[in-house]
């Protein structure tokens, strides 16, 4: 089981399942549709807190969908793992319990396999394909290009931003970033370093007409979850209000988008959002 996150760990998953039975229930008389249930970074099925007095296990994303069967279930659950420790729990946990149910759970990077599944979707004898998508990362292990690959798909995919753990820690106050570190960036946000430093840096004047002092800009966490939202919102006709995912000391350190072609879905998601956002 893989050890990860507090109360906002238990709260994006309520707001995957919430969201996932009301697509459901959308679907329920749709039988021409075959649903799919894609999750990217999907674990071990089990979530462990561990605060050194108390073991607090949470039930993860991947079975909690599973495990719906009202209004209906999906028809395919697609699990990606890379981890060998998480995937053999993961198999177990999922295939292993629920062996009547079409699962495929494999062990792969998680950008190769939204690329087989844009693949996949875009094949004409798959167009009755429809598919609820949770990418989940714990950094910034998602590739721009592997959003980019769902333009145009009967998708709503849920996609978790680390704004504060990741786009932000990256970000150094002083501009003096590594070019390692302006790679991983230009792969994150699929743009180039130029276009990246203007939006997060400004260069300030001093006394002497030859020297420039460059600033980080205040909020840098709060422009980078809209600079993504626009982002998704070039990709998606429809990008959903974020769930602010914070830690103890209430700092911002995830955004949760939902992006989808379908403005029912967009709507269901603002809710959604709203209802936890507090």
């Amino acid at each position: 089981m893989n050890s990860f996150g507090g109360d906002w760990t238990k709260i994006k998953i309520e707001i995957l399942v919430e969201y996932a039975k009301a697509y459901l229930a959308i679907m329920k008389n749709r039988k021409f549709f075959k649903l799919m249930y894609f999750d990217g970074f999907a674990g071990s099925g089990f979530i462990i807190k561990d605060n050194k007095v108390d073991i607090d296990i949470t039930v993860g994303a991947a079975r909690r969908l599973i495990e719906i069967e009202l209004p209906r279930p999906f028809d395919v659950y697609y699990f990606v793992e890379k981890d060998p420790k998480f995937f053999k729990l993961l198999e177990k946990n999922t295939k292993g319990d629920y062996p009547k149910k079409n699962i495929h759970a494999v062990q792969e990077d998680c950008n190769k396999k939204l690329l087989d599944m844009a693949n996949f979707l875009r094949d004409p004898k798959n167009k009755n394909y429809r598919t609820l998508a949770y990418i989940d990362p714990c950094g910034m292990q998602v590739e721009w290009r592997s959003i980019e690959c769902m333009r145009g798909l009967p998708i709503d995919v849920w996609v978790l931003v680390p704004t504060g753990l990741g786009v932000n820690r990256l970000l150094k106050k002083d501009g003096q970033i590594s070019d390692a570190w302006l790679e991983r960036l230009e792969i994150f946000l699929g743009l180039p370093r130029d276009v990246i430093e203007k939006g997060f840096y400004k260069k300030v004047d001093t006394l002497f007409p030859d020297i420039t002092i460059t600033h980080k800009e205040e909020d840098a966490i709060g422009k980078s979850a809209k600079l993504y939202q626009k982002r998704l919102k070039e990709v998606f006709e429809y990008v959903s209000k974020p769930y602010e995912l914070k830690n103890s000391t209430n700092s911002i350190m995830y955004h949760l988008f939902l992006a989808t072609n379908n403005e029912s879905g967009v709507k269901i998601a603002n809710d959604i959002v709203k209802k936890f956002n507090i």
